[in-house]
């Protein structure tokens, strides 16, 4: 159950709710992977923004690129945008992430311009700087792990014969672009990852803290940015647990370093 299995995609997805990115490799840093939900759209008040509320969110996909990220329209409607990596300190302002508030920077109008443009409405895109501490839920943290702009933990992780099992359910398979997942590995049966306490993949150390709890985002198809009522409505049909659909674990990690995609997971504690 536990044997050889390898990561099969490592997935970052540096502006909260928007198209992720497959990369080969990726490092581990204190609030996630390099890059990941470092940036974040929010409302004028600083409320973020997500697909739950806004399908539209979808359509727009982030790459990575020498100086920075791109975004783009998946249906070709925009002219794309720049963001660098080396971003201008702008002003400060306070964002509310669910029930946390922290500090972040805007970006630029200019990009506040054109995200209000593409989703008809008044945005601005804030990025996280170093100097921001958001802290994981004590009641999950185990020495005080602090996390991005991503809703709750640093890391989630999904096997891909979870999925697999999920597509045999269901008349319309989904894609894993449905879960935001930032880890998937292949081998071992359904579901295993349920079981999982800690495991290693390269030098780094992971601990599975919380099944992720899925929402109506699930739902939304990426490509279109449309929504149904799959695979919410299979998945709550065998994965309710206290009245939540649970799907992927949420994780922790020890140390920094790198990992890449074939790497092999070790586990070293798991619940049966």
């Amino acid at each position: 159950m536990m044997e050889d299995l390898e990561l099969k995609d490592i997935y970052i997805y540096p502006i909260k709710s928007l198209g992720g990115i497959s990369v080969q490799e990726a490092e581990v840093q204190q609030t996630g992977l390099q890059y990941d939900r470092r940036w974040m759209l929010t409302d004028k008040a600083g409320q973020f923004l997500s697909q739950r509320a806004y399908s539209d969110m979808a359509l727009l996909q982030v790459r990575l690129v020498p100086a920075g990220l791109m975004i783009t329209h998946k249906k070709n409607l925009l002219s794309p945008l720049t963001i660098p990596f080396d971003v201008t300190m702008q002003k400060n302002i306070t964002v509310s992430i669910w029930d946390d508030v922290c500090a972040a920077s805007e970006v630029s109008s200019i990009a506040d311009e054109w995200f209000s443009y593409a989703l008809h409405m008044p945005v601005q895109l804030v990025y996280m700087p170093a100097t921001t501490r958001r802290l994981v839920d004590p009641n999950y943290a185990t020495n005080n792990e602090i996390v991005s702009f991503a809703d709750s933990y640093p890391f989630m992780m999904i096997g891909q014969s979870s999925l697999d099992d999920l597509n045999c359910r269901l008349t319309q398979p989904v894609l894993m672009n449905r879960f935001r997942p930032n880890l998937v590995f292949k081998g071992g049966a359904p579901y295993c990852e349920d079981a999982m306490q800690t495991f290693q993949i390269g030098d780094i150390t992971f601990t599975a803290v919380k099944p992720c709890a899925r929402c109506i985002l699930t739902t939304i198809n990426q490509e279109e940015g449309t929504k149904g009522t799959e695979p919410l409505k299979t998945l709550s049909s065998y994965r309710s647990i206290n009245n939540k659909v649970m799907f992927g674990q949420n994780l922790l990690a020890e140390g920094v370093g790198n990992i890449k995609v074939g790497d092999k997971l070790t586990v070293h504690q798991a619940i049966f």
